[in-house]
């Protein structure tokens, strides 16, 4: 089974903290050129410094705040010009918790740019590559509300939807040119976000966190939460060539938490 991406580049967003960095790693221990996004650039060079590196692998690190449509539109040109990326892993932070009917029109408007319209900037400007290389693969870090909306993530649960759409769209028209496009949706994983999460519920129940994270922990049939690194092991097979043929799919990497099919 092949799963190694030697001259293979990889754009990872989000790639300084949780998930998006156990992607990077992952990514890099794999053969990739890892081109590591997000808005911190201190955090940004912690992470290159543990990106494995094998002959001919090198490595970058662009601090880019996706919500910036015209810097995210100029550093994703000068990327697609200097050398082609094949690899895209989508994955921003979640908007602010809240039910949907609070949330204001302008918080469901930053959130679809800042998770749709840079997904659709990022891909139509590496496409060309993708398309010369015949080889292609879009991977989005959503969300296992796509399948069962989380209580108390109203905006999350609205865009993730959105994302899972525009998605499985572009697979259908993607697929032709060896391009894959696939969502992974984790379930709880033991990061920042997740602390957030917890910390939103406790303050709106009057529970204590951990009373809150018991809750959760109790509806995972695995008995326990991700490591960010089980997320990445998944993002990396389906940037394989072996997952050639696994198109417009949402993956639940969730313990078994998720009751739909």
């Amino acid at each position: 089974m092949n799963l190694q991406l030697d001259s293979r580049r990889a754009l990872v967003c989000g790639a300084s903290r949780g998930i998006g960095r156990a992607v990077a790693q992952a990514l890099a221990a794999s053969g990739a050129e890892v081109i590591a996004v997000a808005r911190d650039a201190s955090a940004l060079a912690e992470v290159l410094a543990t990106l494995s590196t094998a002959a001919q692998q090198t490595h970058q690190a662009v601090a880019l705040d996706l919500s910036d449509s015209e810097a995210l539109s100029a550093s994703i040109q000068e990327m697609a010009a200097t050398a082609p990326v094949q690899i895209v892993i989508n994955n921003t932070g979640g908007p602010a918790a809240g039910p949907a009917i609070e949330a204001d029109p302008e918080q469901f408007e930053a959130a679809f740019a800042q998770h749709v319209l840079a997904a659709q900037r990022i891909a139509r400007a590496l496409l060309p590559g993708m398309k010369t290389a015949g080889y292609g693969r879009i991977i989005n870090i959503i969300s296992t509300s796509v399948k069962e909306p989380i209580p108390g993530l109203g905006v999350s649960n609205t865009i993730r939807g959105a994302m899972a759409s525009w998605s499985k769209t572009l697979s259908r028209e993607l697929g032709p040119f060896g391009i894959t496009v696939n969502n992974v949706l984790p379930g709880f994983t033991a990061t920042e976000r997740l602390d957030y999460i917890f910390q939103g519920r406790a303050d709106k129940s009057g529970q204590t966190v951990d009373a809150v994270r018991q809750q959760a922990l109790s509806s995972v049939p695995a008995g326990r939460f991700a490591k960010p690194a089980e997320i990445a092991n998944a993002v990396a097979f389906l940037a394989s060539p072996a997952a050639a043929y696994i198109n417009g799919i949402n993956l639940p990497v969730d313990g078994g938490r998720t009751g739909s099919l």
